[in-house]
């Protein structure tokens, strides 16, 4: 009888100075009985010390301002072919490691995705967007491109490789955190990606990134510089980052006071209508140019829209905006029935005690 062949899997970490998240990371990964390689690239805290009680390897390398070195550093001291990447502001939520097993066996020379909540604060309360992201591959077939954010590359030079998803679920708080300590994760990254522009300045994955480092510390105005500048580019609707570029581009010219301008995407419309997110955020520009019968379709779109990105954008986020529309057109029951439907989403639950206030002391 033929014995199953089994893919056993390293899971390979950098990290500097992440005391304060290593541990959660590392403790989400011991039920699964990977491989831990972790690698500190400089640790001044206690990092080093929490990883020691996780890790099967721990190993240093000095920083040289290149996370695609230090990436291709823990893959050359796996102990495995099959490698899963996290960072350590990741915690797996869930992950099902004989559907894993069973895919890597179909899809042996492909890049496994798994799924990553990103937590961020948006509209007065924790907002999580999902993506997918290339994390598990061969890694003696793969290795890692650019000095910021890195990107897998096939060895074999200008080979195109196949992709599929995995049922892994992972958290992600990395756009969490103190004013400080985002400006310093913003000002490291807008270095590099800088260096990396003045070398390729026709890139403008590097312009969306840099846009993104900005509209992290809410520096809108920055923000919609480098996004304009990337959207002056061909790139592909398809591509899932160009779809999260022209969204922050819109959300930044309504913070920047650009809501004429933010018009203009409807000559895109049709490329990139078919997500929640999207017509959310046409929305919101209807909204901003006082078009309220247009913001209001957009809003029904997207409620009714199955594909979304972030958290709220076909429920609670849309609502919310017609409870604003009602309200500013004089229909107070109609505006609390959208609001009470919002859930516990905080804005809302404000606004049903503003208007329950007004209504039962009306001024004489």
């Amino acid at each position: 009888m033929e014995t199953k062949k089994t893919h056993p899997i390293s899971v390979c970490i950098i990290t500097k100075n992440e005391e304060t998240r290593i541990e959660r990371c590392l403790a989400s990964l011991k039920p699964y009985g990977f491989e831990i390689v972790v690698v500190d690239t400089g640790s001044t805290d206690r990092t080093r010390e929490i990883a020691a009680r996780y890790a099967d390897k721990l190993l240093d390398f000095i920083w040289c301002d290149d996370f695609s070195a230090a990436r291709n550093f823990s893959l050359e001291h796996a102990s495995n072919d099959y490698v899963l990447i996290l960072d350590c502001d990741e915690t797996v939520l869930s992950l099902d490691a004989t559907a894993v097993d069973a895919l890597i066996g179909a899809h042996p020379d492909a890049v496994g995705l798994i799924a990553r909540d990103n937590h961020y604060t948006s509209n007065g309360t924790d907002s999580v967007y999902q993506d997918r992201v290339e994390r598990l591959f061969h890694r003696r077939q793969y290795h890692y491109e650019s000095p910021i954010h890195e990107q897998v590359t096939n060895n074999r030079t200008g080979m195109a490789y196949e992709s599929y998803d995995l049922p892994v679920t992972v958290d992600h708080s990395g756009y969490t955190g103190t004013q400080e300590e985002l400006r310093a994760k913003v000002e490291r990254n807008n270095a590099l990606l800088l260096q990396e522009l003045q070398k390729t300045p026709a890139d403008p994955y590097l312009y969306f990134q840099i846009g993104q480092s900005y509209n992290m510390i809410c520096d809108y105005e920055n923000a919609y510089d480098y996004y304009r500048q990337a959207l002056g580019f061909e790139t592909d609707p398809r591509e899932e980052w160009v779809q999260m570029l022209i969204i922050a581009y819109a959300n930044a010219l309504l913070h920047t006071g650009r809501e004429a301008e933010a018009l203009q995407l409807r000559a895109v419309y049709d490329d990139f209508a078919f997500t929640a997110d999207f017509f959310c955020m046409m929305g919101r520009v209807y909204l901003a140019n006082g078009q309220y019968l247009n913001a209001m379709m957009e809003f029904v779109k997207a409620i009714h829209c199955p594909v979304a990105r972030e958290k709220g954008v076909n429920s609670f986020i849309p609502t919310y905006n017609m409870g604003l529309i009602n309200e500013m057109m004089g229909d107070i029951p109609a505006a609390l029935t959208h609001y009470r439907n919002c859930g516990d989403f905080p804005m809302a639950l404000e606004k049903v005690a503003q208007l329950e206030n007004s209504l039962s002391n009306p001024r004489s």
